[in-house]
């Protein structure tokens, strides 16, 4: 997956909000300075963020940005979502196919289902991690995040892949 500069520094806008807190007001200049960027860029990733609801724009002499949502109901995969597009198994195999109109593998493809495979425990675990979480310490996060990985695993039904051994013999 390829994080793009407009998902990486959105994420730091929305960190920024919540980092204030629910209901608090946060400029886009205080954010741009916070971060490094310029006001305008912090303007455009705010009101890709608003368009999604993940930000609500506050008008007048206060005014400025604050959360959508409560922080701890937004979720990493939101983000990502509002700002760019997260992978998904059927556009990988339209995508790339070469100078025909379909895959030369599309009817057999053993590629495919690792692409669904992937992307499907990517989702869940994107959509396990909420901003409250990432506001915790580097340290934290870094022994938290493979509990919340495995919990994905396991309430999504995905099992790991066999070796190829073991799948030769159950089909």
């Amino acid at each position: 997956m390829k994080i793009t500069a407009l998902e990486e520094y959105g994420l730091r806008c929305m960190l920024q909000l919540a980092k204030a807190g629910d209901g608090a007001i946060v400029t886009a200049g205080q954010i741009a300075e916070s971060e490094g960027l310029s006001t305008a860029y912090a303007e455009k990733l705010l009101r890709l963020l608003s368009r999604a609801g993940l930000a609500k724009s506050v008008r007048g002499v206060n005014g400025g940005y604050r959360l959508g949502h409560p922080v701890a109901e937004i979720t990493l995969g939101d983000v990502f979502r509002a700002l760019g597009e997260m992978p998904r198994s059927d556009k990988i195999c339209s995508q790339y196919t070469g100078q025909h109109a379909a895959c030369v593998r599309h009817g057999d493809c053993g590629v495919r289902p690792i692409w669904a495979h992937i992307v499907r425990y990517l989702s869940l675990v994107l959509d396990s991690i909420t901003l409250t979480h990432l506001l915790e310490s580097e340290r934290y996060v870094e022994h938290w995040v493979p509990s919340v990985t495995d919990r994905a695993i396991s309430s999504s039904g995905l099992k790991p892949l066999p070796m190829i051994e073991d799948s030769k013999k159950a089909v």
